[in-house]
């Protein structure tokens, strides 16, 4: 029987990337889910910003801990964007792992800056020492932190992938011939986030992954404020709104599937 993060790992396909969407709670997830979405991430600042925290600072660790125990009862594979480890991803991935996640994500950008490239490497091969049926996807923040240059970027990459990490993700990075660098210079599936205009050719640059970040959630609400608006206005909401029960049903149809899909699988 194939694990979690080996049918995962199966979805990261040359020439037909997986999209992963990021979710930041159980309704959201289950949505995603019920949309027909094989997998779906968590997303740090959608995590943090729900519960009034702040990203990428490691204070959202109980509530990104929480939040991955509960999706894992939905009938999707589920990655967990678990910062920098929260202090302690060594014992993140263990927990994440024993939860039946299947996969997360490390960065290697901290608040002052960006991680020693060795030190970083060295963790993350502790955390594929203890945690090997997780999926690690290696964030380099190179490009969203500003540091330069791509020699920088591919570096680290090449580190991470000595490491054991299982795949790199690269925020920010957007240039075609950046791209086409680094999906020739390692060997793992290369993960960026979603462009505004769309996915465009990035399945042609080898890309194999494609997340989008938190941009869901930043929709989510941004759509929430124009609708209260346009109701204050008197004007309908645009598109077709799921009614209450029907929503309420779509959440729970989510969990009991995967409940149904577990007991079939044992």
């Amino acid at each position: 029987m194939s694990t979690a993060a080996e049918r995962f790992r199966a979805l990261h396909r040359a020439g037909d990337p997986l999209l992963l969407p990021n979710a930041w709670d159980l309704a959201s997830a289950a949505a995603l889910a019920a949309a027909g979405f094989p997998a779906v991430g968590t997303t740090s600042l959608g995590v943090a910003a729900a519960h009034g925290l702040p990203d990428a600072e490691g204070a959202a660790k109980s509530e990104t801990l929480a939040l991955a125990r509960r999706l894992v009862r939905l009938p999707c594979l589920v990655t967990v964007d678990a910062e920098a480890g929260f202090g302690d991803p060594v014992a993140v991935a263990v927990e994440l792992a024993e939860a039946g996640v299947a996969g997360m994500n490390l960065e290697d950008g901290r608040p002052g800056g960006m991680a020693d490239p060795a030190e970083q490497a060295a963790m993350l091969r502790e955390v594929k020492h203890h945690a090997p049926e997780l999926f690690l996807n290696a964030r380099i923040d190179t490009h969203w932190l500003r540091e330069p240059g791509v020699p920088a970027m591919l570096e680290r990459a090449r580190r991470y992938e000595d490491a054991g990490a299982d795949g790199v993700f690269v925020p920010g990075l957007t240039d075609p011939d950046d791209i086409r660098t680094l999906v020739a210079s390692v060997a793992l599936p290369v993960n960026v986030l979603c462009p505004p205009a769309g996915t465009g050719n990035l399945a042609d640059l080898g890309v194999r992954r494609i997340s989008t970040g938190s941009l869901l959630y930043r929709t989510a609400v941004h759509t929430a404020v124009n609708t209260a608006r346009g109701t204050l206005g008197g004007r309908a909401p645009q598109g077709a709104v799921a009614g209450y029960e029907e929503f309420e049903a779509m959440v729970r149809d989510a969990q009991l599937s995967r409940r149904e899909t577990n007991s079939a699988e044992y």
